[in-house]
């Protein structure tokens, strides 16, 4: 039978329920055992899909196209959970399908209500991860804090599935904050006594609570904390803070959780360690030999999150490089006001990620240029091939006006440009081309030596694609077109011959890099980043 770990977060948000879920999920996989991760969110949209990445952060896709949570991204990192549509749940979802069922005539007539009906329908959803996979554990991660009213049915569906499943099949495990109030050089435990009592009001009892903190508990604390929260002291989890988050496994080792969660579920399983993640990830992520400095040029740049996955990926080429990658986050509208010379000349490679809309288009083209004129690394992704292929048309083929008709509908040489059957769509939400699709390589290109074969597949999420009305011009010129797809002839990556280093491609390479095994574009990238660096 399949055992269910639920994880709920308390007194405030961003405490990091996601990294916490993939570090129990490493735990658990080390020792055996098949796991899978699910996100349960709160909000009515029914994916993050439409939402700008100032109110989300990054659009994480799976193999299936389903557009998620970015946890979903730090659970592929951390274990070998490949997810799906089924591993992110939303209330918008929910009620779509709740509401799609009565419609139908479905409920046969009865009144639809949040108690059964919607609650039953959050179960059925996380039942449904287990039967399709056969997992030995399934860790549910609540979004949201407790005492928001948006995560009350999901709360009240883990209660009565805990019930359903019975004690050794199911446990609750609850993150909360425990402050350190540095003018009276005190640890404080009220946060945590608050947040549990509010847990337990709605009927549910943490057996685990994992305490962020970034002092270190004593045991007269946790001694504490256990009393009053009505949880054992060995399951009260100092959950400290690190500067690496790829540590937090290990730490979580040092204070036994992945024992005291086995005992809980009644799990016998080998004793086995994380040497290979500490020899692998953590030690060369912690004590790199060289240093390298990479521009990531975008328009969402202050919200950390948007460029999540961008970021890690950067980090598993340094982790494969031996290297510690200094992220610039550049804004391309200061690029645009100040130009790229000012603004790029000390860094050592430059990164242009995927996005939506006019805004510092103009700038990322200006950064892409003085890439290629300085024979400056350069990876472009998505947006970054897009506006790569722009750049080329305009300053290379003598296509002044060059554009792509996202930014202007008018522009007599249409370089990028939408397919007929995207130009039909009315809806936004999960119309792109989404999910994992092939491509083949061109031999002795840069990027079938970085893949060492000639086919691949990669996960998508764009709408707007290179016009292959172009393709011969642009080719005469010097543009390589180094990936199609082999049944639509689509322009998958672009490279240039005449530069040491200069790749660009439609899809998103930075959703299928893990930190032990980085994805062979962002290792080589980072490669070429150092060789320049040290040629220079």
């Amino acid at each position: 039978m399949t055992k269910y770990i639920f994880v709920t977060g308390g007194v405030v948000s961003s405490l990091g329920k996601g990294i916490a879920c993939a570090s129990i999920g490493r735990l658990l996989e080390s020792k055996g055992l098949k796991v899978a991760l699910q996100k349960c969110d709160p909000y009515i949209n029914v994916d993050p899909g439409t939402m700008n990445p100032y109110q989300h952060g990054e659009v994480y896709v799976t193999d299936d196209g389903a557009e998620t949570d970015l946890d979903l991204g730090h659970y592929e990192r951390f274990t070998s959970c490949a997810t799906s549509k089924e591993n992110n749940i939303t209330t918008g979802k929910i009620y779509y399908s709740v509401i799609s069922k009565e419609r139908r005539g479905d409920y046969l007539g009865g009144t639809v209500q949040v108690i059964p009906h919607i609650t039953d329908e959050i179960k059925h959803h996380i039942r449904l991860l287990a039967k399709k996979g056969k997992y030995d554990v399934v860790i549910v991660e609540i979004g949201g804090t407790v005492g928001d009213i948006e995560s009350l049915p999901f709360l009240e569906a883990i209660r009565q599935l805990r019930l359903e499943l019975g004690r050794n099949n199911a446990i609750n495990i609850h993150l909360t904050l425990v402050p350190y109030i540095r003018a009276a050089d005190e640890i404080k435990t009220k946060p945590t006594q608050h947040s549990v009592g509010k847990l337990r009001e709605i009927g549910i009892q943490p057996d685990i609570l994992l305490c962020r903190t970034e002092k270190p508990l004593s045991k007269k604390v946790k001694a504490k904390i256990a009393l009053f929260c009505n949880v054992e002291e060995d399951s009260v989890v100092q959950a400290i803070d690190v500067n690496e988050i790829y540590q937090i496994p290990l730490i979580f080792k040092q204070e036994r959780l992945d024992e005291i969660i086995l005992k809980l579920l009644n799990l016998k399983c080998k004793d086995n360690d994380l040497k290979d993640w500490e020899k692998n990830v953590v030690k060369p992520a912690i004590s790199p030999k060289y240093e390298v400095k990479i521009a990531v040029i975008g328009k969402y740049i202050e919200l950390q999150d948007a460029y999540k996955s961008i970021y890690e990926a950067l980090r598993h080429g340094g982790i494969a490089n031996n290297a510690k990658v200094e992220i610039k986050k550049v804004d391309a509208e200061v690029i645009e006001e100040k130009g790229a010379c000012a603004t790029l000349s000390d860094v050592d490679g430059i990164l242009v990620p995927g996005g939506f809309g006019v805004r510092g288009i103009e700038g990322k083209i200006n950064a892409i240029r003085y890439a290629r004129e300085n024979r400056i690394p350069y990876f472009g992704i998505c947006l970054g091939m897009q506006t790569a292929v722009i750049e080329f048309a305009r300053n290379v083929c003598g296509l002044k006006k060059a554009n792509s008709t996202e930014f202007d509908k008018t522009t007599p040489y249409p370089v990028i440009s939408l397919l007929e059957e995207q130009k039909k769509i009315k809806n936004l939400g999960g119309t792109m081309r989404l999910g994992l699709w092939s491509a083949i390589l061109k031999r002795g290109s840069l990027t079938f030596r970085a893949y060492g074969k000639s086919h691949i597949e990669e996960r998508h999420r764009h709408r707007y694609e290179f016009n292959n009305e172009f393709k011969a011009r642009l080719e005469k010129e010097g543009l390589l077109i180094s990936g199609i797809t082999p049944k639509q002839g689509l322009v998958e990556l672009v490279e240039l011959k005449a530069h040491p280093w200069f790749i660009a491609c439609q899809f998103h390479p930075e959703f299928r890099s893990k930190p032990d095994k980085c994805h062979p574009l962002f290792r080589e990238f980072i490669k070429a980043s150092l060789k320049r660096r040290k040629s220079i």
